[in-house]
């Protein structure tokens, strides 16, 4: 359940990586993302420190190049179905980047941001989609303008740019569940 903007099934883990909503701007999209770190690596809480932007670029060589990037996304989804919120859903995260979706420009705007983890040709796991699929009924019922054909990968809205969540992502299984 969504109390506050936040999943009360989600470890609430708050970032200084975000700002507001322009005014008048509804909630009308949802972006399904991946990420690894180090890349097509899982476990640890790499993600976290970097979302909070508490990454220590000492820890891996890979870390060097991002520790300084200021990202986030509002969800997390760990491979074993944990969900990790950085962002209150009211709020802008900062997950989309250059993006568009339907003619529209600068999606963190509008939209909500959940990464799995994972990578674009590793298949993800049952966990991951029960977990994106309760979240994403929940974001449903608050957010009603958020409809099927308003659900997707980061590759639509930035392509040529982004890939994720990848082939590996069964649209179809996740579309199913919701």
């Amino acid at each position: 359940m969504i109390k506050n903007a936040i999943l009360s099934e989600a470890e609430y883990c708050p970032t200084a990586h975000w700002d507001e909503r322009p005014e008048k701007t509804s909630v009308s999209l949802l972006v399904v993302h991946n990420i690894s770190l180090p890349p097509n690596q899982f476990g640890g809480d790499y993600i976290k420190y970097f979302f909070t932007g508490c990454l220590d670029p000492k820890l891996h060589p890979y870390f060097a190049s991002i520790y300084q990037m200021r990202v986030s996304a509002h969800c997390l989804i760990k491979r074993d179905g944990h969900i990790l919120q950085f962002v209150p859903f009211n709020k802008r995260a900062w997950h989309a980047g250059v993006s568009s979706f339907q003619g529209v420009n600068k999606c963190n705007d509008f939209s909500i941001g959940i990464e799995l983890e994972g990578a674009d040709h590793i298949p993800y796991t049952q966990e991951q989609y029960q977990s994106l699929g309760i979240a994403t009924k929940q974001l449903m019922q608050i957010y009603p303008a958020i409809t099927l054909g308003r659900i997707v990968g980061h590759n639509d809205i930035a392509p040529g740019r982004k890939t994720d969540p990848g082939i590996a992502f069964d649209w179809s299984r996740f579309r199913q569940m919701i």
